[in-house]
């Protein structure tokens, strides 16, 4: 049987050609975590001249600095959450209004919010077939009517 054409293939078997050849590895971590952190400290602490400890002043640093470091990444991911529920709700809050954007080409619309969609990471308002970025709505106008 030959191959589809722009396959190749090769006889060799799979320990040869690298599929099985070497023992599978961990990806290394690409962000500093307490973990990681842990590991360097108590690696440090077994590899320590004994004559010469450590800086108890510096460990302490080391260790306020991981724990200012963790709060912020912390402090960061809520803060997108935050956001994120912020839009979402805006869009909601515009179904049976009146809105205005203007498309790529710079040409004003208006019309009636029928619907929101989430399924991307900025909300769009569906004003009939349309569907309207969140971030390009450019006003916002009441129709008189309140929610229940």
């Amino acid at each position: 049987m030959t191959p589809p054409t722009g396959v190749t293939s090769s006889t060799r078997p799979a320990a040869a050609n690298g599929v099985y050849s070497s023992t599978p590895t961990r990806a290394p971590k690409q962000d500093m975590d307490s973990e990681v952190f842990m590991n360097l400290l108590v690696t440090q602490l077994r590899n320590q001249d004994p004559s010469s400890p450590m800086d108890t002043n510096q460990m302490i640093s080391q260790t306020t600095q991981l724990a200012t470091m963790e709060k912020l990444t912390s402090m960061d991911k809520t803060a997108t959450e935050n956001f994120s529920l912020q839009m979402r709700t805006a869009a909601a809050a515009m179904i049976g209004q009146s809105i205005s954007w203007e498309d790529k080409d710079g040409t004003a619309h208006t019309g009636v919010a029928d619907s929101v969609s989430f399924a991307s990471g900025v909300p769009a308002v569906k004003v009939g077939e349309l569907s309207v970025p969140l971030d390009v709505i450019s006003g916002i106008i009441n129709s008189g009517t309140t929610a229940p």
